[in-house]
């Protein structure tokens, strides 16, 4: 067996929806599964959604406020009032700034951004930032990816004379703004189509509004934020990426050139992974170690080498940001190891002075993948006894829900199910950690804590093949809700099997069944190598692919994962050093069996991880707790039946067949008649004969070995034809006729010798058959027992 190192939920598919779209638009099997899997069952909604034939952005004023916005944003237009765009640090938050920057420069406003510095402001709007907006003469503030949690701010700028438009996405909580006018897809009173836009998927919608036809020439930057900001790509957002990625590829936009330039990206290339590690990275760097205002001036620089230093400024920017990432990540792993109520909370609340507030939300991001639980990571800042902090969460657990329970201590805080942003005392981030654990050792369960792989598809292997692959192209682009496919091909054979790399560190597969195959390639997954023997059937989930080399072009599978159902053998007969291969074994759940005393003392007990246990006899078989183990046959077995047994009450996950012996029993075969005869030829010719002194002699003249000398010998003495006293072996004179088979040293031999045959000298189907005889036997009768029961 295998386990995989997640836990795997396979979409099931419809068949009748299946056969009816592949029937309908002429599709692959494949793409006609990935599309009924999620939830995509209608002929004309698939249709729309592979060929966007149709498809068409909504109705801007459908969206809350968006009349009386527009109204006032062109008021202040035509009466020359100077209007504020305030924006967020973020990548998301800067193409919102962007992107409203210019349109309402280009409807003629007198405008100007400002985005607050994430270390001396925190998130969001603030009063004195607005408070100075007024003392310059700002009588209309637009927000852009913030504002729907500044009820305070909001009273501000209304005592001080200003309007206030608030544009965001973020969760609405109980009680709103008093603002000008509220542009949220997600207001309480909205009847918009589509609520999950992005920040600068609102702001896109305002410009649409105010031009009176839908910004194509700002579609880049919509589709860059909306990427960055990891909201569902479908609906609305599919559309605003698909268009804005077709954009990006032909911009002429001076600060995406110099970023493309910079990162050594093809424009012509450019895909969502581009943007996901590539662009928004470096969007976000400057918000992230200072000001983010260098970000907006690059976006909307009309300069190649204004354009060009700014984004080289940035690149460094992002590589301290790397550094300096990795750092507090190393921190925060060595205090959650040294710190065992940390190790075992339900929910990782941790924080430390110095943190770089920038960034602690990727670091909360790498906790999860390492510890697998809710995590919220802070930055304290003792000069004001605040500490600021983001939050991860998994699947099963709504961090938004479960903190606002916590208003009472969380002054500032807003985001998702899955991210959160707050700002609280120092003092009471114990009081936080408490709160969080107890609500979540009352929703999470134990299975909870195991990583989820959500799979599209379980697809045979027929129906992978370049058509059907590049078929999946209609898909894109992928993103949050429209991830990369998974799927699973299941209970396959693997033909080649090689580690890759200059560390060995990557997997090489050929799978096969009924006669078809497929590579894979799994990036560090080398160590599965030993961990899948020859005939083992295997289940592998990946993102399929296109491998192309030399001009050829092949399907392929990149694996995430993958599992292995039954029992595996792992054959390392021979007399080859333990360490040899003993580090192949688990170190965890596995048993070294030995059946011989001389084996145990011989063992170099420095190099086996596991339990070793002696077993003497069938009454030290109490391996109730091996079940499911991974069992190493160190020595070979006294008889058949100590092994029988022992494999039927174990039913190990693994067994690893080392069956060592100093050399075989005695001999290869046993003794012939005419052996024998001639043995006893030769002592009634000589009446008696010195077996200690002369043995090894007799055996060299007959070329056998002393062990077949002594085994004959004590054979005879059994039937009684001989005695032997002193090492004197001498003949009886009046023996009764006997049959070999008739001395118990004899019948032993034999079965030694079929047992060898069958353990020691039998091919690895051969081996791997009698085992599974044994454990089949033995789960026919545990079946026999339940019903007699």
């Amino acid at each position: 067996m295998l386990k995989s190192k997640t836990r795997w939920i396979v979409r099931n598919t419809e068949e009748n929806a299946k056969e009816h779209l592949v029937k309908e638009l002429n599709i692959t099997p494949l793409v006609a599964t990935l599309l009924v899997n999620r939830g995509i069952t209608e002929l004309e909604e698939a249709r729309l959604y592979l060929f966007s034939e149709g498809e068409a952005f909504h109705d801007p004023f459908l969206i809350h406020s968006m009349e009386k916005a527009v109204k006032r944003i062109r008021q202040a237009i035509d009466e020359g009032e100077q209007i504020l765009v305030y924006g967020d640090y973020d990548a998301d938050g800067v193409t919102s700034t962007s992107v409203m920057m210019t349109v309402l420069r280009e409807l003629g406003a007198d405008v100007e951004f400002y985005i607050p510095n994430r270390f001396t402001e925190g998130y969001g709007p603030n009063e004195e930032a607005f408070r100075w907006a007024s003392s310059i003469g700002i009588k209309l503030i637009i927000t852009v990816d913030t504002g729907i949690a500044a009820i305070h701010e909001a009273g501000v700028a209304k005592e001080l004379g200003m309007d206030l438009i608030i544009t965001d996405h973020h969760e609405p909580g109980p009680i709103l703004p008093d603002a000008l006018a509220i542009v949220h897809p997600n207001h309480p009173e909205s009847i918009y189509p589509f609520k999950e836009l992005a920040g600068v998927g609102v702001a896109f919608k305002v410009a649409h509004a105010l031009y009176g036809h839908v910004p194509e020439h700002l579609l880049d930057l919509a589709s860059i934020g909306t990427i960055a900001d990891l909201v569902p790509l479908r609906g609305e957002n599919r559309l605003i990426v698909k268009q804005g990625l077709k954009k990006i590829s032909q911009t002429e936009r001076p600060g995406l050139h110099a970023l493309f330039e910079i990162t050594n990206t093809k424009q012509s290339d450019i895909n969502e992974e581009t943007i996901g590690f590539v662009i928004g990275p470096r969007l976000n760097a400057a918000g992230r170690l200072d000001s983010a205002d260098p970000a907006v001036e690059l976006l909307l620089s009309n300069e190649r080498q204004a354009a060009l230093n700014i984004a080289k400024e940035i690149d460094e920017m992002n590589k301290e940001r790397q550094a300096i990432v990795n750092e507090i990540t190393n921190e925060a792993m060595e205090m959650v190891e040294n710190n065992s109520d940390l190790k075992d909370s339900y929910v990782l609340v941790i924080g430390k002075e110095g943190w770089n507030a920038g960034v602690i939300g990727i670091v909360a991001s790498r906790l999860v993948d390492k510890y697998y639980r809710p995590t919220i990571v802070l930055s304290y800042d003792r000069t004001t006894n605040l500490a600021k902090g983001s939050a991860r969460s998994i699947a099963g657990f709504d961090l938004f829900k479960n903190l606002s329970t916590c208003r009472d201590i969380l002054p500032h805080f807003g985001g998702h199910t899955m991210a959160a942003g707050m700002t609280l005392n120092i003092n009471d981030v114990a009081d936080l950690r408490v709160r969080l654990n107890e609500l979540a050792r009352d929703i999470l369960t134990k299975e909870d804590f195991v990583p989820l792989t959500e799979i599209d598809a379980t697809i045979p292997l027929e129906d992978i093949h370049l058509e059907s692959i590049q078929q999946l192209r209609l898909l894109e682009p992928y993103g949050m809700a429209n991830p990369k496919l998974k799927v699973l091909v299941k209970d396959v054979s693997i033909q080649q099997i090689r580690q890759i790399g200059a560390d060995h560190n990557h997997l090489k597969v050929v799978l096969e069944k009924s006669g078809i195959e497929l590579d894979g390639v799994g990036f560090g997954l080398g160590n599965y190598a030993r961990d899948i023997s020859p005939l083992a059937t295997v289940s592998v989930i990946g993102e399929l692919a296109i491998n192309e080399w030399n001009n050829n072009r092949k399907p392929q599978i990149f694996l995430k994962d993958l599992c292995i159902d039954e029992w595996q053998l792992f054959d390392v007969r021979g007399n080859k050093p333990l360490k040899k291969w003993i580090q192949d074994i688990p170190e965890t759940n596995s048993f070294f069996i030995v059946f011989n005393e001389e084996t145990l003392n011989k063992i170099p007990k420095g190099e086996i991880n596991g339990e070793i246990i002696h077993l003497k006899d069938l009454n030290e078989i109490k391996n109730d707790d091996i079940n499911g183990g991974n069992i190493v046959l160190l020595d070979f077995p006294p008889n058949k039946e100590i092994l029988e047994t022992f494999i039927k009450k174990c039913k190990p996950a693994r067994i690893y067949t080392y069956f060592y012996q100093k050399q075989n029993h005695f001999f290869s075969t046993i003794p012939t008649r005419e052996h024998f005869k001639w043995f006893y030829a030769f002592l009634r010719k000589r009446g008696s004969f010195n077996l200690q002194k002369f043995g090894e002699e007799l055996a060299a003249h007959r070329g056998w070995s002393v062990e077949t000398i002594d085994f004959m010998s004590k054979v005879f003495f059994e039937l009684n034809f001989v005695t032997i006293e002193n090492g004197l072996i001498s003949l009886n004179h009046v023996p009764s006729k006997r049959d070999l088979l008739e001395s118990i040293t004899y019948q032993e031999k034999l079965e030694k010798i079929k047992l060898e045959n069958e353990l020691l000298f039998s091919s690895y189907q051969d081996l791997k058959s009698w085992f599974d005889e044994r454990m089949t036997c033995s789960e026919k009768l545990e079946e026999e027992i339940k019903q007699w029961t």
